[in-house]
């Protein structure tokens, strides 16, 4: 087995997946994770879940704690995640239950935490290529081998919830070309990017919004009803994914951190030292 764990962040249908399953309780220097993390095998291959809203879906998008999350799986080993989440759909030829693998994201959130650095540690990361082109690459073609609808690329608005959009929101962004619309994925992919995890989006889409002329107004029945649909093909997709990983990096991900701390390392508090141990100790001792 491998000790290069793969991670997914996701809804408890995952919980399925893994054989073997054991929860651990993970702390980190940027508190909890939203829940105990199972750690389980699929295929031989072992495999770190994290349920991004808890169990019971009990945190809102706004609250998650993004730093726990993807520090958590840092800790753990991890070194690929796939994210799973439903979005709405910006454009007619996304259809509910299909799946896009964004490859850009826009912000639009207000209150979110999106970076490990701060107190006298300054560090810049290249993201103009938000999500791991390979791992993406390998969930694509996962999701075609299995048989769901994928669009490969695109772009993820991540809104700030919780929400949904207005109509003028709705098609505000619409003009602006994006693909899909959802809460949560950019906080992780920026994190992922800081922490040398390559990360990829499984966007599910649930709904057009409210955009569509005739389509009826979002409703959170529609929203768990195309969910469920979705969660079933989204779990064979990993399934598919996690064979093909390989044991070895290629991509930027890998050293995303190389050349990017920016702060002289004996300017670097010992406490922020401390802190950031499992994301900045290969760089700085």
């Amino acid at each position: 087995m491998s000790e290069r764990r793969i991670g997914v962040i996701g809804g408890s249908g995952f919980y399925e997946l893994l054989e073997n399953p054991r929860e651990e309780r993970v702390t980190t220097p940027f508190g909890d994770p939203t829940d105990t993390i199972a750690i389980g095998e699929i295929g031989g291959r072992e495999v770190c879940f994290l349920p991004r809203h808890g169990k019971g879906h009990r945190v809102m998008p706004s609250d998650l704690p993004y730093q726990a999350n993807i520090l958590a799986m840092k800790q753990l080993g991890v070194e690929w995640i796939i994210s799973a989440s439903a979005v709405g759909s910006m454009k007619e030829e996304i259809e509910p239950t299909h799946i896009v693998i964004p490859d850009q994201f826009y912000d639009r959130t207000r209150h979110r935490r999106s970076t490990f650095f701060g107190d006298g540690c300054v560090a810049h990361v290249a993201f103009a290529d938000p999500i791991c082109p390979d791992l993406a690459a390998i969930v694509a073609q996962a999701g075609r081998d299995v048989g769901a609808v994928i669009h490969e690329g695109g772009t993820y608005l991540c809104m700030e919830g919780p929400q949904f959009s207005t109509r003028a929101e709705s098609l505000v962004y619409r003009s602006w070309g994006v693909d899909v619309i959802g809460m949560t994925n950019l906080q992780e992919a920026k994190l992922a990017r800081e922490a040398e995890i390559c990360y990829c989006t499984m966007a599910l889409a649930t709904d057009y919004d409210c955009w569509y002329e005739g389509e009826e107004d979002v409703t959170i029945e529609q929203v768990l009803e195309y969910m469920n649909k979705n969660v079933e093909t989204a779990k064979k997709i990993v399934e598919a994914a996690v064979q093909r990983i390989p044991d070895e990096r290629n991509c930027m991900c890998a050293g995303a951190l190389e050349n990017a701390i920016l702060t002289a390392p004996d300017a670097i508090p010992p406490e922020t030292k401390e802190k950031l141990r499992d994301i900045i100790g290969k760089y700085i001792k």
